[in-house]
């Protein structure tokens, strides 16, 4: 099984990616005059929430040797049975569109999921084991060479 590591700089730029996908694009605060300087909102922000581990899991849903792409059910279905009991407070999950490069070296272009699960640091070793555990099901269940991994500390309040 192939594992993906991606590098610090570059899990960031991806949570930064996702967050502009989600939210739409960058917003300005000048814009709507609720602008602060700089140094106001580091002290503001300083001491909030907690520290944490954000973990993407980046699933693909297409398969190799002519087998049909995973449906949105079985997929569902995985979540509900294998993730779901494993991160019971809660998880966000955004359908999109992937591509990567197989072992073949084939590009690969498939819709994808990806999977954001949070968690507090002094949980990681047992939430690492719990993620590897489903990275590793979810190539076995359905033939496919990973899932792709990107970790991030983050200061987080609910």
């Amino acid at each position: 099984m192939l594992h993906i590591r991606i590098s610090t700089p570059a899990a960031a730029a991806l949570v930064a990616i996702a967050l502009l996908f989600v939210t739409g694009g960058p917003v300005s605060e000048v814009a709507y005059g609720t602008a602060a300087p700089a140094a106001a909102t580091a002290q503001a922000t300083e001491g909030r929430g907690s520290p944490y581990v954000s973990t993407h899991l980046y699933f693909g849903t297409g398969r190799h040797q002519g087998k049909p792409p995973i449906t949105e059910e079985e997929f569902m279905k995985f979540v509900a049975d294998v993730v779901t009991p494993r991160f019971p407070s809660g998880l966000t999950l955004q359908e999109g569109r992937g591509q990567w490069r197989d072992k073949d070296g084939d590009i690969n272009r498939e819709r994808s999921y990806e999977l954001t699960v949070l968690y507090p640091v002094k949980e990681a070793r047992a939430r690492d084991r719990d993620i590897e555990y489903i990275r590793r099901l979810y190539c076995a269940m359905y033939e496919l060479e990973s899932v792709g991994r990107a970790d991030v500390r983050a200061q987080v309040s609910f």
